[in-house]
């Protein structure tokens, strides 16, 4: 194999994103155009015109129901849950979430019903929120049945009918984790309050952080619109607020003991690395455009409304750079990180966070600018590519594409080291309701993408910060 060939194949190896224009320059060597000819004769057909951005290989799958896929998790065989905002074919909307469960296994496979998904316990359009537990039970939460409901790990509901939506104190609900210690944790965004389930038991569950001023800025949690939330190494449970700009953090043995922390505008995904480090994703950035669009939202959210669509809206429209979302990386202790924030990079409007084998850090975006998925530097060196350091993007500067990726919710990282994304919304005109008849299906998303062996395998299910394997 001659030198530059085997240069090139030892790059694309390491790095997919290593110099694209020289490891397509090989399809000359290898391919050339005959003269007076159009077509290279190459033994399949089509071949790439230009270079690409990177030399990934995503490929989309769908079935057992999935429809516009939000949370989605990865259980101990691999296998992958995701939680759906709407039902398969329907004239689904924003203003009603009704989607069910969908499974997939490790190869793709549906592994939920065909058109309907689980169904059953309560499961009825969920959001940002979905975990699996240490018996691979999945569980999640819910917008439209504003309940918390749990399946096993064959897709039968153990929750009741109507979920456990304690004598219907509960709003709209987002995130949802386990813990390593076997407790359940869920965010009500509606309500801006936590429910607790001791070692994942309802019938000593508890609601936390009640506001009974009717003065949303005055939460004893300091949460508003409270949307995600991971724990770390201390077993200190750090919550973002989608209508704020600062997250909150509570030790899970004594929630009365919160501490707030900066951020950017409207947090959504956070993720905590090896190191302790919290990376949170800030839809709306660092920039004035932001700070005027929570004042709008506070207004909503002191109507006892929920805020959720003015941010969606809001979101859907961000911009690159400056305009559009923001990463703030907060040390263990608190403070932000040098590289804090971060911007730009294909961070158009980051949703969801989560760590790799090597503490990189990957994130989605929900965007109408059709955008890919990010990978930065994270906290270890050794995984840096030369000349890098923390916060830098490892992927193109639109993130990595194709696929058929759309706007996206979530992303996960398998045992075997692939990313999968959820494909949240299509059309978010139709999602809003802005659109003709004919269109009026079109805004679920489509399918789950998957990015083989981008990233560095991790242990799933994920409890807790990242693990290898």
């Amino acid at each position: 194999m001659p030198t530059n060939t085997l240069t090139a194949a030892v790059a694309i190896a390491r790095h997919p994103w290593y110099q694209p224009k020289q490891i397509f320059s090989l399809l000359d060597e290898f391919y050339p155009v005959p003269a007076g000819k159009n077509l290279r004769h190459v033994p399949f057909m089509p071949y790439l015109t230009w270079a690409p951005s990177a030399w990934v290989l995503p490929l989309k799958f769908t079935g057992g129901g999935l429809s516009a896929p939000g949370k989605m998790m990865v259980d101990s065989e691999g296998n992958l849950w995701a939680g759906d905002n709407f039902i398969v074919g329907a004239q689904n909307q924003d203003a009603l979430w009704a989607g069910n469960l969908s499974k997939f296994a490790s190869n793709g496979k549906p592994l939920s019903p065909m058109t309907t998904g689980f169904t059953g316990g309560g499961v009825e359009g969920i959001g940002f929120g979905l975990c699996v537990d240490t018996h691979d039970n999945c569980w999640a939460t819910t917008y439209g049945s504003r309940a918390i409901v749990e399946f096993d790990k064959n897709g039968k509901p153990i929750s009741p009918p109507e979920g456990w939506n304690f004598g219907g104190k509960l709003g709209q609900m987002q995130g949802i984790i386990a813990t390593p210690n076997g407790d359940i944790w869920a965010l009500d965004i509606q309500n801006f309050q936590l429910v607790h389930l001791p070692q994942g038991d309802p019938s000593k569950g508890e609601t936390l952080f009640v506001n009974k001023t009717g003065d949303p800025l005055k939460n004893p949690g300091h949460l508003l619109s409270p949307f995600f939330m991971a724990i770390d190494q201390k077993d200190q449970i750090w919550v973002t607020n989608a209508a704020g700009d600062w997250v909150s953090r509570f030790p899970a043995s004594d929630p009365t003991k919160v501490q707030t922390f900066k951020t950017g505008y409207s947090g959504s995904g956070l993720a905590v690395d090896s190191q302790g480090d919290v990376w949170v994703c800030n839809r709306l950035g660092n920039s004035l455009r932001g700070a005027e669009v929570l004042v709008h939202v506070l207004v909503v959210a002191k109507e006892k409304g929920n805020p959720d669509p003015v941010l969606t809206r809001a979101c859907a429209d961000n911009e690159s750079g400056w305009y559009g979302g923001s990463v703030t990386v907060l040390r263990p202790d608190g403070s932000q990180a040098p590289c804090s924030p971060i911007y730009g990079k294909g961070l158009y409007c980051p949703w969801a966070a989560v760590v790799d084998g090597d503490d990189n850090v990957w994130f989605s975006n929900f965007s109408g600018a059709k955008a890919g998925i990010v990978e930065l530097c994270g906290a270890n060196p050794k995984a840096w590519p030369a000349g890098k350091k923390m916060g830098d993007a490892i992927s193109p500067p639109g993130g990595y594409v194709g696929g058929g990726l759309q706007m996206q919710i979530d992303l996960d990282i398998d045992p075997a080291g692939n990313v999968w994304v959820s494909n949240n919304w299509l059309d978010i005109n139709a999602a809003l309701g802005r659109v003709s008849e004919p269109l009026s299906t079109t805004g679920a998303g489509q399918g789950v993408v998957c990015f083989y062996g981008l990233a560095k395998p991790v242990r799933t299910p994920l409890i807790g910060p990242v693990q290898q394997p």
